[in-house]
């Protein structure tokens, strides 16, 4: 028992520390929280580490993958926590990627193969909506003047992110022997505002994540490196956005992989069965393993 309030008084301290920036250096209170003028001059220097060039002629194997990480899996909370905004460095992953295409100029796509470019307006469209209540209908049907409570609203925020899909290369650099991987692009899949309003509407309807769009992972990797993760082993050593994805501190599940049907996914091929498609997942994930593997028997 001792021990177990001992492990929670830990968490929770190390969870509040970890937001209150520049404790140590604050002269007053109104200081904690804020980046100094020491810190925020050398994260301006502090750049994702490049990936390099890759030859074409270096790479011996190369497969593409589609995968779904589920942030409903414990393993993968450093990507949906925190919901709430919490100051510098200490922000959602999906308000990081939501600015980026909104405010940054970042390129947004309706699809993975980034073939149509999607506007500000096409987002936010997903993003919030309204809707005329009964009494806002019956309101305009009489006539009357509508009032601002009349109005059904629904948003996509933080806690509507169900999953991130993300499209990766998995490649044998034969110039440095080993495996590799480069990721290419992430989606956040969230509740739609569109269909959280017909859910207000109609609570018999089903509501499913879609995905709201693709973004071209190295365009944001500048963004991705500025903002943490917490580190619940050691809160004075958080790592980034940009760290945890590259390095694959997460558990995801292959949907989709390159191949000759035009790379149709897992589910189109294996229909109403999620335990075959869990397993058809796996055995991709061993056909990459494998041949590594195998790269190194004589």
């Amino acid at each position: 028992m001792k021990k177990s309030c001992l492990l929670a008084f830990v968490l929770f301290s190390a969870l509040s520390s970890y937001a209150q920036l520049n404790i140590l250096n604050a002269t007053k209170p109104e200081e904690i929280g804020k980046k100094s003028e020491a810190a925020i001059q050398a994260d301006n220097d502090d750049k994702p580490l490049p990936y390099g060039y890759v030859g074409e002629r270096d790479i011996l194997w190369a497969k593409t993958t589609w995968e779904e990480i589920d942030l409903n899996q414990r393993v993968n909370f450093p990507l949906l926590y925190p919901i709430d905004d919490l100051g510098p460095g200490r922000r959602p992953l999906f308000d990081l990627l939501v600015e980026a295409v909104t405010k940054d100029s970042i390129s947004a796509y309706r699809d993975d193969y980034f073939k149509q470019k999607m506007s500000v307006e096409d987002i936010n469209l997903n993003l919030e909506a309204k809707d005329l209540s009964e009494a806002g209908l019956a309101a305009q049907n009489a006539g009357e003047e509508i009032q601002d409570w009349m109005y059904l609203r629904a948003k996509a925020d933080a806690n509507a992110v169900q999953a991130y899909r993300i499209r990766g290369y998995w490649y044998f650099d034969k110039r440095q022997g080993e495996l590799k991987y480069r990721l290419i692009a992430i989606a956040p899949m969230v509740y739609s505002a569109q269909n959280l309003l017909q859910q207000q509407e109609n609570p018999d309807i089903e509501v499913e994540a879609v995905e709201l769009f693709w973004v071209f992972y190295p365009e944001v990797r500048d963004i991705l490196h500025d903002n943490y993760v917490f580190n619940g082993k050691n809160s004075a050593n958080p790592i980034t956005f940009d760290h945890l994805l590259n390095s694959r501190r997460f558990d995801a599940t292959i949907y989709k992989e390159d191949n000759v049907q035009g790379d149709r996914a897992v589910d189109d091929y294996i229909a109403d069965n999620s335990l075959m498609q869990l397993l058809e997942s796996n055995r991709i994930k061993e056909t990459i393993r494998n041949f590594e593997s195998d790269m190194w028997n004589y």
